[in-house]
């Protein structure tokens, strides 16, 4: 394996980092299908929530859901894995050309050598939720019922590597709201490993009676759009979301976004808190930060968790405030997707992807009035500049966290 040097930070310091492009990249949520749609509500500042309307859903509070779902079954050849996360995968890998960037990529390494790795939290749940509503006199379950190919987490990287027609590594990865960020990780470490030569990472969660109703038990769903960091945020906003990322090698030419470093950590705090000080988050900023090279100067502009719930937004001032103070704009885009669990890295891995071809921070859409003891930079209106490096913060149940950096590798 040929590992390339960058030249980061001052001085004659020289870290050694093998730079992995993201040569195609998509999206679908409630903005619309592919990265056009997520691009121009950004720009235009359009909101993809709505009062929820996610079937006989008794909740007084708004979603972000994906139009069509109901009506569009996966591919005969592979009916047995019909349900809506799979549906909603199939979305995702039709979108902006990305089946057939991977069908090249497949023909340039062989399918071996491709790896597919897919963060959720719930996968097909619903199909089981159903099942069991449908259940006959005697509590059994409907002999249609699937489990694997419905409803188990493997059940949608099996979907998508068949889909894709791949047979190199695959596995999933369900560490709740950190699954499709930590994703990028294993990619590089399986990378650099030598155990393939490039790799089909993402996330893909839908909408379910479980986390719905489970997330308003813990009281904290918002029954107006969320408003992360306002003083007067209230909870979360639930949407659902694919995306994927194909990620290769490079020589370190030409202006590919890049994945340029990571980090990973473990709260051991709570089952569904936080560390109240951030200290997990602040670990796993600290490493994408190292592994990279970079200070925190270099980075231009920050995706933050953001759920708008009263705890995540508080801890992770205190570890972006600790690292970064004040000076570097930060926002949570939340507010146009809800947040949508699994699929929330790489749902804001493309975003900054956005943001750095485009050249735009987004502002913290529904946020009126900062939370005045925050002292992070929130941004509360877009904003145009040259982005050069994005940082992108994915923290989930249990202080599972991770952080991604990403940029332009030279």
């Amino acid at each position: 394996m040929k590992t390339l040097p960058f030249q980061r930070g001052k001085g004659d310091r020289t870290v050694f980092v093998q730079a992995l492009a993201l040569t195609r990249y998509t999206v679908v949520n409630a903005l619309g299908r592919g990265v056009a749609a997520t691009l121009e509500a950004l720009q235009s500042r359009r909101s993809g929530l709505r009062p929820c309307d996610f079937m006989d859903a008794a909740l007084d509070t708004w979603i972000g859901r994906v139009d069509g779902l109901e009506i569009e079954p996966v591919v005969a050849r592979l009916g047995e894995y019909d349900c809506r996360n799979n549906r909603l995968a199939q979305l995702g890998l039709a979108a902006d050309g990305f089946d057939a960037a991977v069908a090249a990529a497949r023909a340039r390494y062989g399918a071996h050598r491709i790896a597919v790795i897919i963060g959720t939290s719930t996968s097909g749940i619903l199909e089981t939720e159903l099942a069991y509503r449908a259940r006959d006199a005697a509590g059994k379950l409907p002999p249609a019922f699937r489990y694997r190919t419905a409803h188990e987490n493997y059940s949608v990287t099996d979907f998508v590597r068949r889909t894709l027609q791949l047979q190199g590594p695959a596995f999933t990865v369900s560490t709740a709201c950190s699954s499709s960020a930590k994703v990028f990780a294993s990619a590089s470490r399986l990378i650099e490993s030598g155990l393939c030569d490039a790799a089909v990472v993402g996330g893909v969660d839908s909408l379910c009676f479980t986390t719905m109703y489970g997330f308003s038990s813990l009281e904290i769903v918002s029954r107006q759009p969320c408003r992360p960091a306002d003083a007067e945020r209230n909870g979360i906003s639930m949407g659902e979301a694919a995306g994927f990322a194909l990620l290769e090698k490079t020589d370190g030419r030409g202006d590919a976004i890049c994945l340029l470093g990571y980090g990973e950590s473990s709260d051991a705090y709570h089952m569904s808190s936080p560390h109240p000080e951030g200290a997990g988050a602040r670990l796993a900023m600290s490493q994408a930060l190292q592994r990279s090279g970079l200070d925190a100067a270099d980075i231009d502009y920050i995706n933050l968790h953001g759920t708008a719930t009263r705890a995540n937004d508080s801890a992770e001032n205190m570890a972006v405030a600790a690292l970064f103070g004040g000076r570097t704009p930060c926002s949570s885009t939340k507010g146009w997707t809800g947040h949508t669990l699994g699929a929330a890295g790489i749902t804001e891995v493309v975003i900054a992807c956005l943001c750095l071809r485009e050249g735009l921070l987004p502002a913290s859409l529904n946020t009126v009035t900062v939370d005045p003891s925050f002292t992070m930079n929130v941004l509360l209106e877009n904003r145009r500049q040259p982005v050069k490096r994005v940082l992108s913060n994915s923290f989930g149940f249990g202080g599972s966290n991770a952080a991604l950096i990403l940029g332009v590798a030279r």
